[in-house]
């Protein structure tokens, strides 16, 4: 298993359309298994596979929310191969959301509350689950990657320019 060097902004392959997976291989799950060691070695709770520079449509997630008996969060990761928001809720919620390829910065955004989404499993079977709390805030947000958004697209021009200022403030040391 490998740690792969994650993509930050504003490298443009965070802006492209990512591409469906064709067939699930030996070959992808490998892949699924090096953004898992990626996610965790980040300290991140989702990743999508652009973030690493692979335009397909794969993402993972795992929210770590439950823990062992010594308070550690215990590792529940899962592949999302071809996923796809079927539909959302009218309600929203507000999480403040981080990015880890917008390292250290963070802005409150809105989102649906739920979502259904379908996709694929790292041996292709299709699933179909509703989605709620921070679960559907991490999907939603992972699938903005496959499509070329990032968090702050969501957010207002001002609160986005200070973000980035301050990121680029942080890169100088």
């Amino acid at each position: 298993m490998a740690v792969l060097p994650i993509v930050e902004v504003p490298d443009p392959r965070l802006r492209v359309i990512s591409k469906p997976v064709e067939a699930i291989t030996d070959d992808t799950r490998a892949f699924v298994s090096d953004m898992i060691d990626t996610m965790y070695a980040a300290n991140g709770i989702g990743l999508a596979a652009i973030q690493v520079g692979i335009d397909s449509r794969i993402l993972v997630i795992d929210l770590q929310d439950e823990k062992d008996e010594d308070d550690k969060p215990i590792k529940a990761p899962h592949a999302y191969i071809n996923p796809e928001i079927l539909s959302v809720s009218e309600e929203t919620s507000t999480y403040n959301e981080g990015c880890l390829s917008i390292p250290e910065q963070y802005a409150d955004v809105a989102r649906p509350a739920a979502c259904r989404v379908r996709w694929q499993d790292e041996q292709g079977a299709t699933h179909e689950e509703d989605l709620t709390g921070l679960l559907a805030t991490c999907m939603q947000h992972e699938i903005d990657h496959l499509n070329g958004v990032l968090f702050i697209d969501h957010i207002s021009r001002l609160k986005r320019d200070m973000v980035m200022k301050k990121l680029t403030k942080m890169r100088r040391g």
